[in-house]
């Protein structure tokens, strides 16, 4: 088996792994392993923007409020305060590396977005602000002579010896590499390729959670699951996230009938939260029997659109619509996971040596329901902090050393072999079962149906395999179940967690649903 020893190991390459590595890179050696080319991220696809306070008309309390409002009653008070005080510091970090923010005169310009009660989302070249972030880090990345890249490798299971993360296996080329590191921090992103319906890259499928999962770490929160309400809703077109940012400039929803109806659902109208805007969505289809909805921006002044988002005008062109005098159909997909790898405001885990930033992590500031474009601040902000951790318990854990008598490194290499089952029907059949069973909507009978077919595919969690899309069926049916199981456990509908039939809260609401792997399989606490 190959070997690699380095001080660092960052899984993942969006905002926070590349945040991470910046930091580390001061530190020692810093290996960043990528299952796919740097740039192919949730970072990559983001288009709103990022909320930060640096308006003279915005407050670091209002953006506190407004955080905690949208989590419904469910975020950690001390990280959302750690994110909106710290935040600023990070985004005129990259502004002096050089990240181009769109500007009116000479001054930043800033949009609205739902749930926002000031105008503080900050964006680039319109609606390309996740591709900016991504340039000026991944060129910053590259003034670090001391930071490796293995692209195309993907990460099988993390090394953990007596309780310490020592690296992680990972797959190349058909080969397995162990990555020997005295610190390990996950960025791996999100989940939403476990539903049929997402804006999340094909790269998107809880790599970073399940591994996680199988190492013992614990995972909290995994019932939350953020559905975006406006996705594109066209034949062979694909599912293309539609900006928060439009319906904060004014776009409008209408039903297939060309009727507006946000307003019989929420008074704030189509700023609700996301939950309520996905439901409705949803409800209204139910209600006119159709597949979609409209977002209409053709009241708006076409150069205004045009030049506003760029990159959603050239994309809808593709597919025949201008959505300067088209209504664009629309709705919902699975978006982002506010639950993942339980982490402290440093990042750290459970086990010594791995920590966790982004949204494979779990700090608790999203709550229930995260606030539109908190996600690449979030990104930025404990990025930096688990770099900042992971490089002190380094210095401070030497000891920990791995050396090469360690009995991991004496075991019998891992065997990964194929197994006679059809791959792509497992996955399309698992995809759909949770939009349907698991989706925005969720019910006793729908949650139970769901594990009930899931435990038909269990066996296939204990076998090894030797390609990426195999791996990632494993890792997609592992985030599946904790996702599944933790929606039974909850009891009623808090955020974007909505079950029918325990529409109220429920007793101890207020509780985070926590997640881990035990000699006798996955428990729920």
């Amino acid at each position: 088996m190959q070997t690699i020893d380095t001080d660092f190991l960052v899984i993942g390459s969006g905002v926070a792994g590349l945040r991470a590595a910046i930091e580390l890179a001061r530190h020692g050696r810093v290996t960043v392993v990528t299952k796919d080319i740097p740039t192919e991220s949730s970072t990559e696809y983001a288009q709103g923007g990022v909320a930060v306070v640096l308006s003279d008309e915005d407050e670091v309390g209002i953006h506190f409020e407004d955080t905690i409002k949208a989590g419904d009653g469910l975020c950690k008070e001390e990280a959302v305060r750690v994110l909106v005080e710290e935040g600023p510091a990070r985004i005129l970090e990259l502004i002096e590396w050089g990240a181009e923010f769109d500007k009116e005169g000479t001054k930043l310009s800033f949009t609205m977005e739902a749930a926002h009660s000031r105008r503080r989302i900050l964006h680039a070249h319109g609606d390309s602000t996740g591709r900016e972030l991504e340039r000026v880090l991944i060129n910053k990345v590259r003034t670090f002579k001391n930071i490796q890249r293995l692209q195309f490798c993907t990460a099988i299971d993390l090394i953990v010896e007596d309780e310490r993360c020592l690296g992680a296996y990972a797959l190349k080329d058909g080969d397995i590499i162990a990555v020997h590191a005295k610190a390990t921090l996950l960025a791996t992103g999100g989940a939403g390729q476990v539903f049929s319906r997402t804006t999340n890259p094909a790269v998107a499928t809880g790599d970073g959670m399940a591994i996680a999962f199988r190492a013992r770490a614990i995972l909290e929160d995994m019932e939350f699951v953020q559905f975006h309400p406006t996705v594109l809703f066209a034949p062979a077109a694909p599912q293309f996230l539609l900006s928060e940012a439009m319906r904060g400039e004014g776009a409008i929803l209408r039903n297939i009938f060309k009727e507006p109806f946000m307003k019989n659902y929420h008074s704030d109208a189509e700023l609700a939260p996301r939950d309520v805007v996905s439901r409705a969505i949803i409800s209204e289809m139910v209600r006119t029997n159709s597949s979609h909805v409209y977002l209409d921006l053709t009241h708006k002044d076409a150069e205004f659109v045009k030049k506003r988002f760029p990159r959603i005008y050239s994309t809808c062109l593709q597919y025949d619509l201008n959505i300067t005098k088209d209504l664009i159909p629309v709705s919902p997909a699975a978006h982002y996971m506010m639950g993942g790898v339980k982490t402290d405001l440093d990042g750290a885990t459970n086990i010594a040596g791995l920590y966790a930033a982004g949204e494979v992590a779990c700090t608790g500031v999203h709550g229930a329901n995260r606030l539109a474009s908190n996600s690449l601040l979030e990104g930025l902000v404990y990025g930096y902090r688990a770099g900042v951790a992971a490089a002190e318990f380094r210095v401070q854990s030497s000891e920990l050393r791995v050396k090469k008598d360690l009995k991991v490194l004496n075991s019998k290499p891992m065997t990964l072999n194929s197994h006679g089952f059809d791959l792509e029907e497992v996955r399309t059949s698992l995809r759909r079962l949770m939009w349907e069973k698991v989706g925005i909507i969720r019910c006793g009978v729908s949650l139970n149906e769901a594990m009930e077919r899931l435990s038909e595919w269990k066996h296939i969690l204990e076998m090894d395999f030797n390609t990426r899309r195999r791996l990632e069926l494993k890792n997609m049916l592992t985030v599946a179940c904790m996702i599944t199981e933790a929606a039974l456990e909850r009891k009623g509908s808090v955020g974007a967690h909505y079950r029918s039939d325990f529409k109220e809260r429920g007793e101890n609401w207020q509780r985070h649903i926590r997640v881990r792997k035990t000699e006798k399989g996955l428990k729920v606490s």
